[in-house]
């Protein structure tokens, strides 16, 4: 019988190494959002796009994206407008920002920090550069980031245990429910199963698949699938 810490080991091993970091693209300028989106794809990220800033608040709050590069001037939500939204929910105050934008005086650049980007990027820039970037703020965000969303959860799972154990019936409340595929997806992501392979399973694309992955995250509070999967476990979701 495999204990817990030797399932997060095996498990970590197995599928969280597979899983890609995902990015949100927002610009309204189709040709720039298709080519940082295929470039980053081909980085090994997992990319969602968007082509305005109240389309990708939505994204934002449905997918909990790892990233976000934007555009400043864009239709019915600016970037500076965008990143300023974000940072009002307290889950995404340290999700890191990158704001790309033609616009170069001082006065533009203080704007885009004080809304609270992490980086400022003018245009033109390589795609190089900007995968640099990307790779320097999730790793400095990474432990963070991971920190945070554990101790949240571990908050949560503390201030409701005695409320569980005098009401019982009430176990399955802490969080928002979950649908019957995202219950299947959890099943698979507990025995160790990728991406490709969940999705051969349950005859789903990966892409999907990410998406179930991404919002059991946001549901239950958690930043992988080794907290995931204990999240699930502490709470009879699986055995």
């Amino acid at each position: 019988m495999i204990t817990h810490s030797e399932f997060d080991v095996e498990f970590v091993s197995r599928g969280l190494e597979s899983m890609p970091l995902t990015i949100l693209v927002v610009d309204d300028d189709l040709g720039t959002r298709l080519s940082i989106s295929d470039f980053l794809e081909l980085s090994g990220y997992s990319v969602i796009a968007a082509d305005d800033g109240e389309q990708a608040l939505t994204m934002v709050e449905s997918y909990h994206p790892d990233l976000i590069v934007t555009d400043i001037v864009m239709p019915r939500m600016n970037g500076y407008e965008l990143v300023r939204r974000v940072r009002q929910q307290p889950m995404f105050r340290l999700l890191p920002v990158i704001l790309l934008t033609a616009r170069t005086k001082t006065q533009e650049r203080i704007l885009g920090y004080q809304s609270g980007c992490d980086l400022y990027l003018p245009k033109p820039f390589e795609l190089d550069e900007l995968a640099a970037a990307i790779r320097n703020l999730l790793e400095r965000s990474k432990i963070i980031q991971s920190e945070y969303r554990m101790q949240q959860s571990e908050e949560l799972y503390d201030s409701n245990q005695h409320t569980q154990l005098e009401k019982p019936q009430e176990k399955y409340q802490l969080f928002e429910p979950l649908s019957k595929r995202e219950q299947e997806v959890l099943l698979l992501i507990s025995e160790g199963l990728s991406n490709a392979e969940m999705g051969d399973k349950i005859h789903l694309s990966p892409r999907t698949i990410e998406k179930y992955v991404s919002s059991l995250f946001r549901k239950t509070g958690t930043n992988n699938r080794a907290q995931l999967v204990r999240f699930a476990i502490k709470h009879g979701l699986v055995e």
